[in-house]
């Protein structure tokens, strides 16, 4: 396993869906992975230390394994299937690991809630990952997009989705 940094949270100005780059630990490698506007959102809240009045879901997810006396050890991004990425969440309870399958970008955002480190397959990492110089302001400063625009983005998607769509 390889061990990744969040450095952004972009947009991509082709397709106008949000990116999340992942960044190799001593290396030189990145992994991009498209997220959907919400999971945008939910990460970019993480980063900013937003704190809303009520929990949001993956607050409430942090919390919920708290309070079972387990804890989030690490999350691994392991495979690509489909144009579909997958992920575990690690987690430790009472000395037992249970792997617990999820999205990358609620992974993502549970890690970042959790301190949890974030961890790529070699494999996946080899064969996706990219060579990019990102900027060293990026690592400090994410880019978050701006929640009006995702909400829109949203709406958008929501009015012109078909059923047939989620046949693919």
């Amino acid at each position: 396993m390889v061990e990744v940094v969040l450095r952004a949270v972009r947009v991509d100005v082709g397709s106008a869906t949000p990116l999340l780059l992942l960044e190799e630990v001593g290396g030189d490698r990145v992994l991009p992975i498209f997220v959907g506007a919400p999971e945008a959102t939910a990460i970019a809240y993480a980063l900013q230390n937003v704190v809303t009045p009520r929990p949001m879901s993956h607050d409430l997810l942090a919390d919920v394994i708290t309070a079972l006396g387990a804890r989030l050890f690490a999350v691994e991004i392991t495979e690509l299937i489909d144009n579909t990425f997958y992920a575990n969440l690690k987690l430790l309870r009472d000395r037992v690991e249970i792997d617990v399958s999820a999205r990358p970008s609620d992974a993502v955002a549970l890690a970042l809630r959790s301190g949890a480190p974030i961890l790529v397959s070699d494999q996946l990492m080899n064969e996706v990952g990219r060579v990019m110089a990102l900027e060293d302001d990026e690592d400090v400063e994410m880019e978050s997009p701006d929640e009006a625009d995702l909400v829109a983005e949203l709406r958008d998607f929501l009015n012109t989705v078909r059923p047939e769509d989620f046949d693919q």
